[in-house]
């Protein structure tokens, strides 16, 4: 049985297109016209990977995207939105979307994103990073960070933000090669992603996000971890 795509955005005409275009990708589609019904969708589906419009009906996408997180940090979630505002684009991450997509977009772009996002949720290693000294574990077979014992419950791509980074502890990565190799987007994405899931992360890990310990900013090329 191939993965399942929920797409959740009430206008027809986009749910008919990206359906049409995702299961000629093999991927089994599961659909729903306002945010009520996604959350429905969402329960009785389990899908791999949701895309989900801002605006919608009874419930919005931001509204849909906090419910789901509440429970669930690893599906991954793409948010479509016809807005330019920044504000909108930093919420639907800050909320814990792992990606957005700005209306109109191409369904090459589209499909490109779904497909490197449900790869890295199929992806398994076997490595194991270090762990940080003083309260912080990187614990990889239970797919988990602590710190001082306690989880710091993130999301997937936090989780997979901060093991890359400490694989190679003081090398510094560019925002660009964060996005290849953690987004795993070859040509497609917005490097301010970049910069909210690094502060989301030092949010939930460090004892003064103002002044970080581990993810430290080198400034005018990127970050690095800092054991």
């Amino acid at each position: 049985m191939g993965k399942t795509v929920l797409i959740v955005d009430d206008e027809k005409n986009i749910v008919d297109i990206l359906s049409f275009n995702l299961k000629k990708e093999g991927f089994e589609i599961a659909v729903a016209y306002d945010g009520k019904a996604a959350l429905e969708q969402y329960s009785i589906k389990r899908p791999d990977l949701i895309l989900l419009d801002v605006m919608l009906p009874l419930l919005d996408g931001f509204q849909v995207c906090r419910q789901i997180r509440e429970h669930d940090r690893m599906t991954p979630i793409i948010m479509l939105t016809a807005r330019e505002e920044e504000t909108d684009k930093v919420l639907g991450l800050d909320l814990g979307a792992d990606d957005y997509i700005t209306k109109p977009f191409s369904v090459l772009e589209l499909k490109a994103r779904v497909k490197a996002n449900i790869r890295r949720t199929d992806a398994q290693t076997d490595e194991v990073g270090p762990d940080a000294p003083d309260g912080l574990v990187i614990d990889k077979q239970r797919y988990d960070v602590f710190v001082n014992g306690k989880s710091a419950e993130l999301t997937q791509r936090e989780f997979e933000l901060i093991s890359f980074l400490a694989a190679s502890p003081g090398k510094v990565f560019s925002r660009e090669e964060m996005l290849h190799d953690v987004w795993q987007y070859e040509y497609f994405g917005d490097l301010r992603a970049v910069d909210v899931a690094v502060r989301r992360l030092r949010e939930k890990i460090e004892e003064d996000p103002s002044q970080p310990r581990y993810i430290i900013t080198k400034r005018g090329v990127g970050y690095y971890f800092e054991a």
